[in-house]
């Protein structure tokens, strides 16, 4: 990796990391882009008979990628039709459930309109002593990780998600930051992790332009949802969030809330995180036409800066599933399976390959293997190199929405019923 990609890789992973001790502390993990920590060690291959430490039932509908701290395994949990959220917590070891509590009570919750959703897709974040669980606007909750006590609950956030909530918290400093991008209001919120409350809160500067002859939003304002989660990156001395929503990426100054800039493009329900590298902000635009954009940033950017990209890509581009970048190359799987490889300097296409099945997860990588999980239970595992190459296929017999976990020693991957602990064969 070039002397200028790693800085880059460092100071992110300086900013995103809640502590020094995590095993996998947030979505896409401890560096905020799916990478796994060299010094562990997950497996190549596996199946339903070989190679799988535990496996726990855990019924509901809910897509959340697990955190693991410490030992234990804490997710969030819906039920199907979103009248209970609940949060589960499994011993890494064992797989025994130690906690499996109700959160929040939902007497009418909006109905999703799809089958990709759930109610529960939105990944907790967690540090020591303190786990957060986030349903969007039905309610955020601190608890304690050693008794599974609520420190504090908000339930009073408002956003309609419309096809329900999607977007993951992350930590920063003190702070717990909630994307709220709905059909009516799109916002940032920074909540004080100790008491829950309120430090700031940033509206979208969008320009929708998507007002009917009624005077109302086309399509019950469905084109300005999202469902993303923000990344926290180091410009210069400052920390920057950078947070895509529909019609828009924006760079938020991380303490303050303030925006700083912003991108903007024809796309809507987003959910692929950003990624940044080399100076440039990945940015994936969602559903329509699903186009990779490579905006160069630095401290000093300021105001609009769309029409600026250095490169873009518009072939095979997920619209649910979050690319991930190693060393020179970005590497995404579209929604049908075909994985492409591109070249971070210039957006050209290396290779392309398709594998089975539909993708809404987003892959990790670790020591040269990137893992994608397909929603019919097969995992690719594939070399993070120039040339395609499959190192292995492992088949479960249910299917994964939800984007894989790692700790120390192994896997952890959500099916639509089950935990798994994968540690080989």
């Amino acid at each position: 990796m070039p002397i200028v990609n790693r800085l880059f890789f460092f100071l992110t992973f300086v900013v995103a990391t809640t502590s020094s001790n995590a095993d996998w502390p947030e979505f896409r993990g401890p560096s905020q882009d799916g990478h796994v920590p060299e010094a562990w060690n997950l497996p190549l291959k596996w199946s339903e008979s070989s190679g799988i430490a535990w496996k726990t039932p855990v019924p509901g509908k809910a897509w959340s990628t697990p955190v693991i701290r410490n030992g234990r395994v804490w997710m969030s949990n819906a039920s199907e039709d979103g009248k209970e959220m609940s949060v589960v917590c499994v011993d890494a070891k064992s797989g025994a459930i130690l906690h499996n509590r109700i959160l929040f009570r939902n007497a009418e919750p909006e109905p999703l309109g799809n089958d990709v959703n759930g109610y529960g897709s939105p990944s907790p974040a967690i540090e020591d002593g303190r786990v957060y669980i986030h349903f969007g606007s039905y309610g955020t909750a601190c608890l304690d990780t050693g008794t599974a006590e609520l420190i504090w609950e908000r339930r009073d956030l408002p956003c309609r998600h419309y096809r329900g909530p999607g977007s993951s918290v992350i930590l920063h400093k003190d702070l717990l930051i909630l994307s709220m991008d709905g059909v009516d209001v799109q916002y940032l919120a920074a909540l004080d992790k100790e008491t829950g409350k309120t430090v700031w809160k940033t509206d979208r500067t969008t320009e929708w332009g998507d007002i009917g002859p009624d005077g109302k939003p086309i399509a019950e304002g469905d084109l300005r949802k999202a469902y993303t989660t923000p990344i926290a990156v180091m410009l210069g001395t400052k920390a920057v969030f950078i947070s895509t929503g529909a019609k828009a990426t924006y760079g938020y100054e991380a303490d303050t809330g303030k925006e700083l800039w912003k991108v903007t493009y024809n796309g809507f329900s987003n959910a692929a995180s950003p990624l940044f590298s080399n100076g440039n902000v990945i940015i994936n635009t969602g559903y329509g036409k699903a186009t990779l954009l490579a905006v160069p940033v630095i401290a000093q950017s300021r105001g609009d800066l769309t029409g600026t990209a250095r490169w873009e890509a518009t072939k095979r581009v997920p619209q649910r599933s979050s690319s991930i970048i190693v060393g020179d190359y970005l590497f995404m799987v579209a929604d049908n399976g075909v994985i492409t490889c591109l070249k971070t300097e210039n957006g050209e296409e290396v290779w392309s390959e398709r594998v089975n099945g539909s993708f809404s997860g987003s892959p990790v990588h670790h020591k040269g293997r990137l893992y994608f999980c397909n929603e019919q239970g097969a995992t690719y595992v594939v070399a993070a190199k120039a040339e395609y190459k499959l190192l292995s296929t492992n088949e479960l017999e249910e299917g994964m929405f939800a984007s894989p976990a790692a700790a120390t020693d192994g896997l952890f991957l959500r099916t639509t019923g089950h935990l798994y602990k994968i540690i080989g064969e």
